[in-house]
Order: C-alpha cells, then sequence, then structure tokens
C-alpha cells in the first residue's frame, strides 16, 4: 500500500515534494521508506548537468535553460548543490535567490542541496532528490554543481548529458580544465562570449578536442566514441546563444538513444545509487558500532603515537568482527 506523503509526491504536489526531499537529505528513516515507493516512477527522467570552474555563469545559463524548456511545455525540476556552512551544515541558497523569477511557476521546482562535506561537487542525497523531482512529474532535471574545478567529475556518472560551462576573464580558462573535467563534457558552453578573449576560449576548446580526437596515445574511446562535444557561445544575461545550447543537447540525447549509451548510463547511475547507501550504512555502523573509538584513534595519529593506515586497519577489523 503506498503512503499518504509517496500518493502525495506522485500526484506533484509541491509541499509533500519539498518534505519528502528534507526527509532524505535528513536522512531520516521515513525518506528511506518513501524513495521506495516513488523509485519505480522516476525512471526515464532526464538529467542535464551543469558545471564549470565559479563565475562563468553557470546559475545564469540555468535559468536561462530553464525558461527553455517550459516554453517547450517541459516540468523542470533543478537540484542546485551549494557548498555547505562549515558550522550548520546548511547550503548558501544562492542559486535559489538568483532563480526567484520561477518561483511562481508550478512546472518549476528548484532545490538547493548542500554538499555537507560530500566530494566531487556533488551533494551525498543528489539522487534521491532527483527521484523525488521525477517521481513527482519533473521529467526534466537540471543538476547544477558547486563549481569547484577539475575534481568536479562525479556529475559525469549522475547526468545523462554534461554541460560545461566557462568563461573568459579568470586566467587560462581551458589550461585548469584540461584534467578531470574537460573529458567528462558532451556540450561546452563559452559564456560570456561578449567579453574580450571568449573566442580564443572557444578555437582553444576545439583544438583541445581536436587533439583528444585525434591525437597520437589517444586512450580507450570507450562509450563515448562517435560523440564529438559541441562548442557553443553564449551571453547568458542577454539569453544569447540558449537555443543554440538547447539544440546541442537534444541532439545529445538523441545520440545516447540511438547509440544505446542512454541505458549504459543510466545503470551507472543506478550503480551509484546504490554504493551511496552503502556509504550511508558504512557512516552508520562506524558511529554505532565504535563509539568514541574514531577520536581516539585520530588523537593517536595527531600525537604521533600511530599513523592512518595502521588505525584504520585496526577499526575496519573491530567493525567487521
Amino acid at each position: 500500500m503506498t503512503s499518504p506523503l509517496a500518493r502525495r509526491v506522485l500526484s506533484g504536489e509541491r509541499n509533500a515534494v519539498a518534505r519528502a526531499i528534507r526527509l532524505l537529505d535528513d536522512r531520516e528513516p521515513a525518506g528511506a521508506e518513501v524513495l521506495r515507493e516513488l523509485w519505480s516512477a522516476a525512471a526515464g527522467a532526464r538529467v542535464v548537468g551543469v558545471t564549470g570552474p565559479p563565475g562563468a555563469g553557470k546559475s545564469t545559463l540555468v535559468d536561462c535553460l530553464i525558461e527553455a524548456f517550459r516554453a517547450r511545455g517541459e516540468r523542470v525540476g533543478v537540484a542546485a548543490v551549494d557548498p555547505s556552512s562549515p558550522f550548520t551544515g546548511g547550503a548558501i541558497l544562492g542559486d535559489r535567490i538568483r532563480m526567484q523569477r520561477h518561483a511562481a511557476d508550478d512546472g518549476v521546482f528548484i532545490r538547493s542541496l548542500a554538499t555537507r562535506g560530500h566530494l566531487g561537487g556533488l551533494s551525498a542525497s543528489t539522487l534521491d532528490v532527483l527521484a523525488v523531482l521525477a517521481a513527482a512529474g519533473f521529467r526534466t532535471l537540471i543538476l547544477e554543481t558547486v563549481g569547484v574545478g577539475q575534481d568536479e567529475v562525479e556529475v559525469n556518472r549522475v547526468a545523462d548529458s554534461v554541460l560545461l560551462v566557462v568563461a573568459p576573464g579568470a586566467g587560462d580558462a581551458v589550461q585548469t580544465l584540461k584534467a578531470g573535467v574537460m573529458e567528462i563534457a558532451h556540450v561546452f558552453a563559452v559564456n560570456k562570449a561578449d567579453q574580450p578573449g571568449a573566442d580564443q576560449v572557444a578555437r582553444d576548446i576545439e583544438q583541445l578536442l581536436a587533439y583528444r580526437e585525434h591525437g597520437p596515445g589517444r586512450a580507450d574511446p570507450g562509450a563515448a566514441a562517435g560523440w564529438i562535444p559541441p562548442v557553443v557561445s553564449s551571453v547568458a544575461v542577454e539569453g544569447r546563444g540558449i537555443p543554440e545550447l538547447l539544440e546541442a543537447l537534444d541532439r545529445h540525447a538523441g545520440w545516447l538513444r540511438s547509440s544505446g549509451e542512454e541505458r549504459r548510463r543510466h545503470r551507472e547511475r543506478a550503480r551509484v545509487a546504490i554504493v551511496e547507501q552503502l556509504r550511508g550504512r558504512l557512516d552508520d555502523a562506524l558511529d554505532a558500532r565504535l563509539p568514541g573509538r574514531l577520536d581516539e584513534a585520530a588523537a593517536r595519529v595527531a600525537d604521533g603515537a600511530s599513523d592512518p593506515h595502521a588505525e584504520a586497519e585496526a577499526l575496519w577489523a573491530e567493525l567487521s568482527s
């Protein structure tokens, strides 16, 4: 029997969606129960990941994409991952402030999430939140990450299409992206294209993509073979380049379906969801079965009486016994 909260989420009731997300974000047992009831209804939603360095204009671009998707009649859910406050663990909520013009639209639901120390530019509850939004009828999902630079590659395991936003004026914009993030993008947006140096940034990206595609010593192309990421120039604050970005994302979605890559990415997303649940349970087990032991081990390591490897091995043995 479906619970009242799950039924309300499935009917698209906004208060119920917010309640379910809060339960999951706080890791309440009731949240996991609701998610079990919603998971099958979440299948098949499209996830567009938007990432890139701070100051590139990601949130402004997301705001424009929301408007473009809504113009086509699509219901849009947005998970905007913000850095956590080191004191409260809460999100800064900057993205929701920038997207307030969509607040009165029932076809848009925007949620800020705190990273809470989670690495890779995402929140530990990201996949759960996306599932709730999809089950509630928001079938086009936008995931905006915190923008932590070249370590921000985890979005590639969650999104169907990854849009990497860069902008001129921040030193060598392309150089900072060569390791890591550069390899995960399916579409590049050179935002703030009205600023000096934007054309050069676009040319640099295209040259790097050509070298990656045809250069010597190219690594195994894997499942992404056959897709060459387009580079689109935009001025998000003026809405310029948004139709071209939307067309590029749509072409990638079509390629995913025709190549069979879509199913592989959905399986990878499911794998990530399972691993996240396992990590959470391991954290809970560590706290429950070894109360105070981690602090004691940390004190020994800090005092030079032991080392992290030895303490981790001892704690793992105790946890596994």
